[in-house]
Formats: C-alpha cells, structure tokens, sequence
C-alpha cells in the first residue's frame, strides 16, 4: 500500500500528539490530585500516614492489574474504542471520590477510578503507534508524556487554591469535568490511522501469553519499578513534608511542588529526542542519569533548609524524568505492531506496582522513623533501575533476538 501523502501524515502526527497529550494530562491530573487532598482526607476520617499512603495504593493496585487486560482488549477490539472507554469510566469515578462518606468508601472509589485509568496506557500507545511512523514515534511520544511533568505543575498550583477555599472534595469533581470534555474531543477529532508502513516479517502474531512470557519484557518492567518507585515516592509525600516539616501551607506547598515538576517536562522531551538519536542504548542515558538521581536525592535529604531541599529535588527530578522514554525506546521499535498493547502493558504495569508499593511503604516508613529516612531508601529505585539498564538489549535488532522476532529489514527513506 502507498504511503500517504506528506502533508496528510503530518497533520495525523500533529493532531495525533495533541489530543493525546491533553488526555494524559487529565489522566495524570486525576492522579495527583489526590496527593494534595491526603492531608485534609487523613484530618476528616482520622487516618494516619501508613493508611493514606493505602489510599494511593488502591489506585495503583486497580491501575496495575488492568495494565496488561488492557493491551489485550485494545489489540483485540481496537484502541480507540477502549480509550473513550477509560475516559469516560475514569471520569464518573473521580467525581464519585468526592462523594465518599467513609474512609473504606473512599478506598472503593479510588481502586474503581484505577481499574478504569488501567486500560488506558496501553490503548494509548498503540493509538500512538497506529498514527505515527517508525522515526517519528519516540519524539511523539516524549512530547505526549512530558504531559506528566506539566501536569505535576499545573496541578498543584490550580487545586491547592481549589481545596483550600472549597475543600477536598471539589477537586474531584473539578478534574471529572475535564476527562468528560477529554473524552468528546478525542471522539470527534482523533484521525484514522495511517496505512501499516512497516515492512511485513511473514511472522504470526503472538498470543498474549507468549508475549508475557518473554523475559526481556520483565527486566523492562524492573526497570520502569525503579522509576516509578522514585517519582511515586516523591509526589504522593512532599507536599506532606514540606508543609509539616517547614511550615509551610498548602497552597505554598503546591507551587515549591511545581518547580521540579517543571523542570520534569522539559527533561522528559530531552529523553525522548535522546532515545531516537541513540537509536535506543537506553544505558547511555539512565546508567548516569540514575547515579546523578541518587546522589541529589541523599543532597534533598539531608539539605538543612527549604531552598535546598527544592533545589535537590529538581534536579533528582530532571535526571528521573530523563530515563522515561529511554525504558520504552526500544520495546516500542522492536515488538511487532499486533503485540504493542500486551507488551507495554506489562512494561507499565512493573511502574505501577512501583506506585502501588512505594507511597504506603515510604509513609509507614516516615511513621516509624522519619522523612529522611523514607526519601533516602528512594535510592533504591535509582539502583534498580541502573542494574536493569544494563541487563537488557540496547537496539531494536538484539531485542528481536531476545523475543525471536527476525530482524527488520533496512528501513526505506520516510516523510515526517
């Protein structure tokens, strides 16, 4: 089949890019949001830290259990129709967070709101995959997810003042509003996919078990844990500290929050652009990156005052935030097409248990001990992520190997 003409694939590209870049924003503004409720919901049902860190737990326990049913269902029944789907499941249980009445509701509400944002990473890199070319893929998808990082700044600087002069609860209903305008966007104005433009491999599709049962994959979901572990351990807690620890409001709290988070969305753009000009070699970029994001992150830790500890922390977030699109730079150019949604399921899948395992553990950990002592153990995390850096394939032709896909042929010359 001929390829579309230029002009027509780049418009598919652009717009492709941004209605996908305003659902994650939504999606990740969902998320966050409940970190700058935590200590209003924690005062009105009398839990301490160890049972607000469940709180977050149960959405990421829902959330990473659906990573991989999603994938299949977005494989098997299309990805455009399983994301307005979790668009519009999200939606309805965001705004049923702000009408929970009990502590044990609210955990009900926030492990649903995770089912439903489950299925959404998947479908949605393959709607990205389905809409992009080979060459242009990684920068657009560094560009959508550095969604994530303006997210984490617009977040707390709109819903700090929201919950502070209307209360926690009108942030749901505030964020379930905007995934409901997500949703007839993406319906109306999502462009149909481009002709296949990969070459044809004479290769059968995998059935989802085959593809979950490839090692490769697993040591690339490790990786995304140990990112995770540090980015869900940072969000869910400062807020919390900087306020108890410094003194400092809410509102306060929010904006010294937005600085790293900032300085995030810029990084995780750089990592993308990093990823296609390195052709993968993910190692180059998230071995140093890790060991810089150790090191600031014991310099956050152990820094005596507020500036310092925003300082460090940026930078601990800069380095962080490079090593996303690295992680899944060459899963996506080395799975076949029809295998996209299972298989980075389960890559996204290791960074929610990530998100479901760090935010009780590092509270019960401030419980016990301190602050200090819960951020420094987020050392690990950059550890884990090093070590797996360096135990998986670096190109597209060694992790076809791995999976015992043949090689691509040579690509031919493509308009972007």
């Amino acid at each position: 089949m001929s390829a579309p003409p230029p002009q027509s694939t780049r418009r598919t590209v652009r717009i492709t890019i941004v209605l996908l870049f305003i659902a994650w924003l939504v999606d990740y503004a969902d998320r966050l949001v409940i970190n700058l409720a935590l200590p209003s919901i924690g005062a009105e049902f009398d839990v301490g830290r160890g049972e607000q860190g469940l709180i977050v737990s149960a959405f990421f326990l829902a959330y990473a259990l659906c990573q991989i049913p999603g994938g299949m269902l977005a494989d098997r029944y299309g990805a455009q129709r399983v994301m307005l789907w979790a668009l519009l499941s999200w939606s309805v249980f965001t705004a049923l967070t702000g009408l929970a009445w009990s502590f044990a509701v609210l955990l009900l509400m926030r492990f649903a709101f995770g089912a439903a944002e489950g299925v959404f990473p998947p479908a949605s890199m393959k709607v990205l995959v389905e809409r992009t070319t080979p060459a242009q893929r990684m920068g657009a998808n560094g560009v959508i997810m550095s969604s994530n990082a303006l997210a984490g700044v617009l977040t707390p600087l709109l819903v700090a003042p929201l919950i502070a002069a209307f209360g926690w609860r009108s942030a749901f209903f505030s964020t379930a509003a905007l995934g409901v305008f997500v949703l007839v966007a993406i319906r109306v104005w999502l462009p149909a996919p481009l002709p296949l433009t990969e070459p044809e491999t004479g290769v059968a599709r995998r059935r989802a078990g085959g593809v979950l049962r490839l090692g490769v994959i697993w040591r690339f979901s490790a990786m995304m844990f140990g990112y995770s572990m540090i980015v869900w351990g940072l969000n869910t807690w400062i807020p919390s500290y900087v306020s108890e620890e410094y003194g400092v409001s809410l509102v306060s709290a929010g904006a010294l929050v937005a600085i790293p988070a900032l300085a995030a969305a810029g990084a995780t753009v750089v990592g993308g652009r990093l990823s296609d000009r390195l052709g993968g070699h993910h190692r180059k970029v998230i071995v140093p990156s890790m060991t810089v994001a150790a090191v600031t992150l014991l310099f956050m830790v152990f820094s005596p005052s507020l500036t310092g500890f925003v300082v460090f922390g940026t930078f601990a977030s800069v380095a962080v935030s490079l090593c996303y699109m690295p992680i899944l730079a060459v899963p996506l150019g080395g799975l076949a097409a029809e295998d996209i949604g299972v298989g980075s399921g389960a890559i996204v899948f290791g960074g929610q248990v990530a998100g479901m395992v760090a935010p009780p553990v590092i509270g019960a950990l401030a419980d016990a001990f301190s602050f200090r002592v819960a951020f420094a153990s987020l050392v690990l995390g950059a550890a884990i992520a090093a070590v797996m850096a360096l135990l998986t394939p670096q190109d597209t032709a060694s992790f076809r190997a791995a999976t015992g896909l043949p090689d691509l042929p040579a690509p031919t010359k493509e308009h972007s």
